[in-house]
This record gives C-alpha cells, sequence and structure tokens, in this order.
C-alpha cells in the first residue's frame, strides 16, 4: 500500500530496513565468544571486540535486507495477510512503497561487502586463516536463505543454517580472532544460543506460515503444521537447558554459565502460549516477542558466566 501520513511517526528506514531491535542476535554470539577467550585464554582486544561486532552486525543488516528482497521476489511477504509486526512479514517497507526492491537488494548487498571487509581487516590483524572459512560459511548461508538458486528456506535447512550461523559459527570465529586457536569449548557453550536463536525464527514462521506455503517456502512449520510445530518448539525449549546442563557437566563449560538456566520459566511461559494460540496469529504475539527475550537474557547469563569464571581465576 502507499506511504500515507503514518509513515511520519515511523521510526528512521534504515532502522526498519535492518531490523535493528534484532541485531541482538549478532551481539549475544560475539559477547559470548569475547567472554570465553578472556576467561579461558586471558586473551581481550578492545579492537578486535569491536572491529568483529561491526562485521557480524553488517553481514546480520545485510542478510535481511537482501531476504526482504527475495521474499519479495518470492511473493510471500505481498500474500501474507497474517503477519505480526514486528516480528513476521519482513519490514513490509517494500510492501508500502517506501523502498524499492532494488534498492533494499543493493543496499544488502552493501552491508555484505562491509562485513566482509571487517572480516578480511581481522583476518590480516591476526594471521588466523580459520577466519575467512568460518566467515565465507556465514556469508553463503545469510545469502542463499532466501536467494536462488538454493533458496535454504524451502528446503528444509534453512532453521539449520541460522542456527550455525548465529551460535558455533560466531562465538567461534569471535574466540579465533581473540585468540588465535580453535575451542571444542566454544562450539559446546555456544550449542543453547544455536538453539534459541533458532527458536526466535521457528516462533516467528507461524505467522508467516499460510503465505509461505503459497509460494512453496517449506520450511519447518510449514512441513509440520502450526499444532505438531507448537509441540516442537516446547520439546526445542527443553532441548537448550538440557544442552546447556549437558555443556557443563561433558563439554568444559564454566559451572557459572547456569545462569542461563534463569530464564526457564519465562520459556515455560512462552511454550503456554504457543501451545494454546499456535492457530491464532495476534494472540501469539507474547511467544513471539518471549522467545527473543529469551535469547538475549539467556545469552547475557552465559556470558556473565564466563566474567565470572575469568575474575574467579584471576583472584585465584
Amino acid at each position: 500500500m502507499p506511504a500515507d501520513s503514518s509513515a511520519a511517526k515511523m521510526p528512521p528506514l534504515w532502522f526498519i530496513k535492518t531490523r535493528a531491535p534484532f541485531l541482538t542476535a549478532s551481539l549475544v554470539p560475539v559477547l559470548l565468544g569475547t567472554a570465553l577467550a578472556w576467561a579461558r585464554e586471558g586473551a581481550f582486544s578492545t579492537w578486535y571486540f569491536l572491529l568483529t561486532l561491526a562485521g557480524a552486525a553488517c553481514l546480520h543488516a545485510g542478510t535481511n535486507m537482501v531476504n526482504d528482497y527475495f521474499d519479495h521476489v518470492w511473493g510471500s511477504d505481498e500474500v501474507n495477510t497474517e503477519f505480526a509486526n514486528p516480528f513476521t512479514g519482513g519490514s513490509r517497507l517494500i510492501q508500502m512503497g517506501l523502498v524499492k526492491p532494488k534498492e533494499m537488494l543493493w543496499q544488502g548487498i552493501g552491508f555484505f561487502v562491509a562485513g566482509a571487509l571487517a572480516g578480511l581487516l581481522l583476518l590480516w590483524l591476526t594471521k588466523a586463516w580459520m577466519i575467512l572459512w568460518l566467515g565465507i560459511a556465514g556469508v553463503l548461508m545469510g545469502y542463499f536463505y532466501t536467494a536462488p538458486p538454493f533458496r535454504l528456506a524451502r528446503t528444509g535447512l534453512g532453521e539449520l543454517a541460522v542456527g550455525l550461523s548465529f551460535g558455533p559459527l560466531m562465538v567461534m570465529g569471535t574466540y579465533v580472532v581473540q585468540t588465535g586457536v580453535l575451542s571444542w569449548e566454544a562450539v559446546f557453550a555456544s550449542l543453547p544460543v544455536m538453539l534459541l536463536i533458532t527458536l526466535v525464527l521457528w516462533i516467528n514462521q507461524f505467522q508467516d506460515m499460510a503465505a509461505d506455503a503459497q509460494v512453496g517456502k517449506k520450511h519447518w512449520v510449514v512441513r509440520l503444521g502450526r499444532r505438531r510445530a507448537a509441540t516442537a518448539y516446547g520439546l526445542l525449549l527443553a532441548a537448550t537447558y538440557l544442552l546447556l546442563i549437558g555443556g557443563v557437566a561433558f563439554g568444559g563449560v564454566t559451572p557459572f554459565a547456569l545462569l542461563g538456566l534463569l530464564t526457564a520459566p519465562l520459556a515455560v511461559k512462552a511454550y503456554r502460549v504457543a501451545r494454546i494460540h499456535y492457530d491464532h496469529p495476534q494472540e501469539l504475539v507474547p511467544a513471539n516477542a518471549a522467545t527473543v527475550r529469551i535469547h538475549l537474557l539467556t545469552g547475557l547469563l552465559l556470558v556473565l558466566g564466563y566474567v565470572i569464571q575469568g575474575v574467579v581465576e584471576l583472584l585465584a
């Protein structure tokens, strides 16, 4: 629909284009990888941290914008009548006539280029070649989530791609930037974050399901249907906390990471909403919002756990 006077009350276009509130999905793994590197290796560079965070945020913003364009080309956003902003249905800027489709695409690619340049600068500074391969994997999964020819979102691999990108790849990449070495602990510590960002995507797909199914975007909520997908949502939430406990018990993760269990009551509430309102787009919104909060709060509690671990080791 055309732009109207309500646009004057909207946040800045760049804020909406990049879906800035959701960039916490990049902040959490970068903070976690940095805290782990400091706690275990005593390694911390402010400039490396800031450059890593900037690069991750640029790649994330580019992914959001490019996906907006290809969802428009795919037609899913145009036929979506059950979306619940700001969680589902894309930014809607193309549909409102506020941004031209090609403008969204090329600006998104510009963010990819900026993120890649940040990665290459980190590679030059650290000489840690693993950064290159982790970065390439992240760029490819972000771009081809909705872009042809792969369109991972229609294959059932989209959720996995998102989880890996904002979980192990980003946590490990940050850890390597700070230390120059790989760590299995970074992988185990990242698994709860991986599942939670997957669940942010998962629950947001409920309102998009009918439109996505109509254009052949066969993610797992489409494949399972909303009722079974709501059950899977609850099981995956439970698995998040089991992975956290397992990481502490068997993966060398700091026991202070168990602070992340404090968000379990919020997860129970979110599941109850999803179980009851899985087929009611607007009534489901509290579960959408709660899942974002669970991801952010659990991630920050894991970061706090490693900060405490680092302080304990300094004082020991």
